[in-house]
């Protein structure tokens, strides 16, 4: 190694202890209290208060630790097979609760990212932002031409800072693994794809190329608009695109019968993405998931996106399908084939028969009465308690279906999910993605 090369390490080494030392004193000042408090419910046996205490401490804990925190507890949020439902449900309230960026920093990463084209390629960047998040803000600017584009520019050193956070975290994550009390859990795997998943929302590169494939996968999509990547414009720290106007995450101003099909275009969406081409976007909540008032769907944020290999997207499509028919056992079995991994001391008869008994309960009830989020729940914890692990590359894209599950029974409560999904499923088992994408839906 070159002595440049070690100083490059020390100073790295030096910096990510002091990271570390933050990190922990910000752990320290804010679960101290919570887990005396804690102590104290389940020295009386109140275990259930005592985790209540920490969950609800846990959002404030990773809001100021930071936005890789914050984002790392968003992915985690999703994670409802290996954590508990009321741990999850503080997990999703996270917000990237952040100013936007100043103005003159805006600046600065504009000049930086297209130097002196920045002049050549746009007559007018307004300087306060549309929306801002933890790693970028979006601006609305305008090209030479005149034609109307969003800029969504990369924080300046957020890739660095999260870098070092998502090292410490895969580091604890190792440590944690070895504790008794995470016997049988995949903790490295779970937290190392959880790191993956922040990472890749830095990577704009791939965020461009990930929207130009869903672009071009939803087209036959009724309704539903993915805006179209401005490649020319594009830079490592700044995606350009074509600005949408009119963005509503609610629908509700619209009339019944448009909200009805602003829900089955969305659903639709979701199910060509699991069911026939295994692209899926896992970060569907509102704020990605909007409507015009002219009638589209517009899918947003591409930058936590899976693709599934082909094996699991046929078992993803499989299982809904059985799940829509009743067959229960089958859905138990696509399960266990599927799983990551089935503990030292996991009950798969057990799981096969609960399983089968869920999806028994739940199939032919009313589009109202069913519930999606209370099914998977339910699953999860079958896993859970019977020791059989989900693969992660199914977990993230069924939560995409989770997160959405909501605001489309807010447009269309009547919508029957798996009475919509039959028709998808069939062409993604029996069809190919090529001859379905010229489709329709």
């Amino acid at each position: 190694m070159t002595g440049t090369g070690r100083g490059g390490a020390l100073r790295r080494a030096v910096r990510d202890g002091l990271r570390a030392a933050q990190v922990a004193l910000v752990i320290g000042r804010v679960l101290g209290p919570a887990a005396a408090t804690a102590l104290g419910h389940r020295i009386v046996g109140q275990r259930r208060k005592a985790a209540h205490v920490l969950y609800l401490a846990t959002p404030t804990l990773l809001t100021r630790l930071g936005p890789t925190f914050v984002k790392a507890g968003q992915v985690l949020a999703t994670r409802r097979d290996v954590l508990p439902a009321e741990l999850c449900d503080e997990l999703a309230a996270l917000h990237d609760d952040v100013p936007a960026i100043p103005s003159t920093d805006t600046t600065g990463a504009l000049r930086e990212a297209y130097g002196d084209d920045l002049d050549t390629l746009f007559a007018d960047i307004e300087r306060t932002p549309v929306a801002a998040g933890s790693i970028a803000g979006v601006h609305r600017a305008r090209d030479t031409e005149g034609r109307t584009v969003a800029l969504k520019i990369r924080r300046p050193g957020i890739a660095r800072l999260m870098d070092r956070d998502l090292r410490l975290i895969r580091r604890g994550a190792a440590l944690a693994a070895r504790l008794p009390a995470f016997a049988g859990l995949p903790v490295t795997e779970i937290v190392g794809n959880m790191c993956d998943a922040v990472a890749g929302q830095v990577d704009f590169r791939a965020e461009a190329d990930a929207l130009e494939r869903m672009r071009r996968n939803l087209s036959g999509v009724a309704r539903v608009w993915v805006p179209a990547v401005r490649r020319d414009l594009c830079r490592d720290t700044v995606l350009a695109m074509e600005f949408i106007e009119g963005l509503d995450g609610s629908a509700h101003t619209v009339a019944p019968v448009l909200r009805k099909k602003f829900a089955e275009s969305a659903l639709i969406s979701i199910y060509r993405m699991l069911f026939v081409d295994g692209f899926v976007h896992c970060d569907l909540h509102p704020g990605n998931l909007n409507f015009t008032r002219s009638g589209q769907v517009v899918v947003l944020d591409a930058g936590f996106s899976i693709q599934l290999s082909d094996r699991l997207r046929r078992l993803f499509a499989e299982f809904f399908l059985n799940m829509a028919v009743g067959r229960g056992r089958r859905c138990a079995e696509i399960v266990v084939e599927s799983a990551a991994g089935v503990g030292r001391d996991a009950d798969v008869e057990g799981f096969l028969d609960r399983m089968t008994d869920l999806v028994r309960r739940n199939h032919g009830l009313p589009a109202r009465e069913f519930s999606l989020v209370g099914f998977a729940t339910e699953m999860f914890e079958l896993q859970r308690a019977h020791g059989v692990h989900a693969a992660p590359e199914l977990i993230f894209p069924l939560l995409s279906l989770l997160v959405i599950e909501g605001a489309i029974r807010e447009l269309h409560p009547d919508i029957d999910f798996q009475e919509t999904a039959k028709p998808v499923i069939n062409r993604g088992l029996w069809g190919t993605p090529q001859t379905a994408a010229g489709r329709s839906w």
